[in-house]
């Protein structure tokens, strides 16, 4: 049985005894690969631009921080900054307070037209920006009122609704309905129930569908720039105005600080669903 054994082994052919495995790379990694590539280089040529001496992007003629502290003595750019800032966290406490009553009433009451309802309150998700900022406008000269920040503001809470009501329906769906029933049955009116016993389970998804829609507001260009007042200038709009002239390091500057806080807030929404989910299995 050994002879037999080792006289195979002697019959293989000595290239693939010493044969290494072969590197087997399939096209959906490649394709993945390409698509990253595709996605992130340029926002890595730009973060690589806005540490370049030269004020133009042309070539490198070294490595500086200046732009990063010229930026911060803009008195444009933190002006710009101000106005994104009120309008962004105005929409959202808005927004979370009506996205939320929304999401719960259509959770669990019936009331006819429910359907329809429904559909029309997650319309700003799919409708173009440039309908929304149209509409918008349309209907702001019709009613006379004078265009200000407040105007993005009100342009703003009509898609910050659908997105927190969207994100707070789906923490909704997974919540156990029996909880908020037995707080009722121990003697807890429902506004008791709904501030002790929902509101907290509801909270992670509160919080993700404000960053969101933070985010969201944050960097609108299209619905600012058509319902926004005389100088009522958001950040977008005012990097949109500098760009016309040439892309200079300092909006290079200015776009790595958006991008990354932007994905710090991402970053900690998904940690906030992700803890979430983690509580209740």
């Amino acid at each position: 049985m050994i002879e037999t054994a080792s006289n195979q082994q002697e019959e293989i052919p000595e290239a693939m005894l010493h044969s290494k495995p072969k590197l087997n790379i399939s096209w959906q990694a490649i394709f993945s690969l390409l698509m990253y590539i595709f996605m992130y280089l340029p926002i890595l040529v730009l973060a690589f631009y806005s540490f370049n001496a030269s004020r133009f992007s042309a070539g490198w003629e070294g490595f500086t921080l200046d732009w990063y502290v010229k930026l911060f003595s803009d008195t444009r750019i933190l002006k710009a900054l101000q106005n994104s800032l009120t309008v962004a966290f105005s929409a959202v406490a808005i927004s979370a307070v009506l996205g939320t009553l929304m999401a719960v009433g259509l959770s669990k009451y019936r009331f006819p037209g429910k359907s329809l309802y429904l559909g029309m309150s997650y319309l700003p998700l799919i409708v173009p920006d440039i309908a929304i900022a149209v509409a918008t406008l349309v209907f702001l000269a019709a009613m006379q009122i004078r265009l200000s920040l407040w105007t993005i503001v009100a342009a703003h809470v009509v898609f910050c609704i659908a997105y927190i009501g969207l994100v707070v329906s789906t923490r909704l769906a997974d919540l156990n309905p029996y909880l908020e029933e037995a707080a009722l049955d121990l003697g807890a009116t429902p506004v008791e129930a709904f501030f002790k016993v929902l509101l907290p389970q509801l909270m992670p998804g509160i919080i993700s569908g404000c960053l969101l829609a933070f985010v969201l507001s944050m960097d609108d260009f299209l619905i600012a720039s058509f319902t926004a007042g005389t100088g009522a200038t958001t950040l977008p709009m005012e990097i949109f105005s500098r760009i016309r002239t040439g892309v200079k390091p300092d909006i290079n500057a200015l776009s790595v600080i958006l991008m990354l806080t932007s994905g710090s807030l991402a970053f900690v929404a998904e940690y906030l669903r992700y803890r979430g989910e983690q509580k209740r299995s």
